[in-house]
């Protein structure tokens, strides 16, 4: 039997200060966790009980160490996560500003390993047998890891997710994702993005527009994430709202993916 869900793509150390409301430059004190958006929704599948997988690499150094052991504390299995000697693990950094800021700074140079996902070592077997494939945009911004990325939508014949996470900083162009984005879409069933991501895949942030146009490509499921306004879907039966739980905003990174 095969996982319940296996995920492909970025993965990170996540740095974040514990002082809210200040600058980088002025913070004191940092907590290290475990990102990246394929790596996010992997651990939140296993926190629900589902037998979970995830696809990227690492540099060998202490920071790949401590991905695999947050890997197997979340209980998602890390068999496929390998290391590329020559790159550094990612490291990211943010700024907590509540409740809607919240800026990035990656550290992916002078290339992410996840970068290096390789067509010709993935385990095949393992991603026709799992029940669903999720895979994001990061990893088609570069080569090995785009023709992985499209090798591994190609090869599931079931649900296949894709996953928009557009990074503007790691693309030449808006118009150079959106064309690659593209090529994915002809083997993917379900396409979950914010309104800003749909703008880039299909050329529209209009939530509603947006979804039809993706719905128009092929896509069986559309979502789209809507921030303060909460999240619209779209299928064969219609199109659905789901409204926001109302919360305190501590630190918003992670929340689309959850």
């Amino acid at each position: 039997m095969g996982f319940d869900l296996v995920t492909m793509g970025r993965v990170s150390v996540d740095v974040y200060p514990l002082q809210v409301g200040v600058r980088l430059e002025d913070v004191e004190t940092f907590g290290k966790y475990l990102g990246g958006s394929s790596t996010n929704v992997a651990v939140a599948a296993a926190r629900h009980g589902w037998d979970t997988a995830v696809i990227t690499r690492t540099g060998d150094d202490p920071f790949g160490r401590f991905i695999h052991r947050a890997l197997r504390g979340y209980g998602v299995d890390d068999r496929f996560v390998t290391v590329v000697r020559e790159l550094p693990t990612p490291v990211v950094f943010c700024e907590i500003f509540p409740p809607d800021d919240f800026p990035l700074y990656f550290y992916r140079y002078p290339k992410a390993p996840d970068m290096e996902i390789r067509a010709d070592e993935l385990d095949l077997d393992a991603i026709r047998a799992a029940t669903i494939f999720w895979a994001t945009v990061t990893g088609l911004s570069d080569e090995p890891s785009r023709s992985a990325t499209l090798t591994g939508l190609e090869a599931h014949a079931g649900t296949t997710v894709l996953d928009l996470d557009y990074r503007p900083m790691l693309w030449p162009s808006p118009e150079e994702a959106r064309h690659w984005v593209d090529k994915a879409l002809d083997h993917v069933t379900v396409v979950v993005g914010n309104q800003e991501e749909c703008a880039v895949a299909v050329g529209d942030d209009d939530a509603r527009r947006a979804a039809a146009a993706l719905r128009e490509r092929g896509v069986r499921l559309a979502i789209v994430k809507q921030g303060p306004k909460g999240v619209l879907a779209a299928d064969d039966d219609g199109v659905v709202e789901a409204p926001p739980v109302p919360v305190d905003v501590v630190n918003g990174l992670g929340a689309g993916d959850a």
